[in-house]
């Protein structure tokens, strides 16, 4: 039984269900809007929101702490030095989910993730 259980396993085991989500943080860091289904929206966005709240305070131990989370060392330095200064007055909140309808294929209910 899963009582009081509030992670979503999306169908996967614990290490490529986060290694799932790492990448997909990273894609939308890099290219702030990405399509993909509503749950895996749902699931990415606190990480999302804690990740651009780290790369706000922009020192050592923020670049250390983004480059253990996100695996793509591009999208490090962009939300230091692009998402960081542009968000600084903003205090959370910083994703949009906006469903598009289903997925042809399976009918899976899809969304675009993108920062405000």
């Amino acid at each position: 039984m899963r009582h009081r259980q509030k992670t979503k396993t999306l169908d996967r085991k614990k290490a490529p269900r986060e290694l799932m989500l790492r990448n997909l943080v990273s894609s939308i860091i890099l290219y702030e809007k990405v399509t993909t289904t509503l749950a895996k929206a749902k699931a990415v966005r606190g990480m999302v929101d804690t990740v651009i709240t780290i790369a706000k305070k922009n020192d050592v131990t923020a670049r250390r702490r983004l480059l253990q989370t996100l695996p793509v060392k591009n999208a490090v330095t962009k939300a230091l030095e692009d998402l960081g200064p542009r968000y600084a007055k903003r205090d959370s909140g910083y994703t949009r989910i906006t469903k598009t309808g289903s997925r042809q294929g399976d009918g899976a209910s899809t969304a675009t993730i993108e920062l405000v």
